[in-house]
């Protein structure tokens, strides 16, 4: 089977949606999931959709995976970059080079903006996912803890 890497539209909405579900359900958050469909669709469609995304479509109208990410800034730099909200490949499509074609997809969009660096987090149970991080040359950052204040 020949996977596709394309921007995500608006049409890909409900199959993106279900891949965010897969996603929380892998990270042990199935419940956590509060995004639709219908909210997907409105902002991929906005004038300045507050992300941006990669798929990886099957060919089929059934999407195996995706890159969703949205620009950075580092003020000690003076330099922009990307962050990567999630990537998230199904199960039965791992380890087939999904993940390597989504990332290197998100890279060569970030060397055309002339960012300088792409950053993002990882559970730190999720072997799997730093394994496959670590095999791109990445490596973590020590010193720096995630911190989260919601605001609504």
């Amino acid at each position: 089977m020949t996977v596709t890497i394309r921007p995500g539209i608006a049409t890909d909405a409900l199959e993106l949606t279900r891949l965010i579900i897969a996603l929380a359900t892998y990270e042990k958050e199935p419940n956590a999931v509060e995004v639709t469909a219908d909210i997907l669709a409105t902002q991929l469609n906005s004038p300045r959709p507050p992300f941006e995304s990669f798929v990886a479509d099957a060919g089929d109208g059934r999407l195996v995976g995706f890159a969703l990410f949205f620009s950075s800034y580092s003020t000690w730099r003076g330099q922009s970059g990307l962050y990567l909200e999630d990537l998230f490949v199904e199960s039965s499509h791992r380890r087939r080079g999904v993940g390597r074609l989504l990332m290197d997809q998100l890279l060569t969009v970030g060397r055309q903006r002339g960012c300088k660096r792409l950053e993002w987090s990882v559970l730190d149970w999720n072997q799997l996912a730093i394994d496959f991080y670590r095999g791109l040359g990445a490596e973590p950052m020590t010193g720096w803890t995630t911190w989260r204040l919601n605001l609504g």
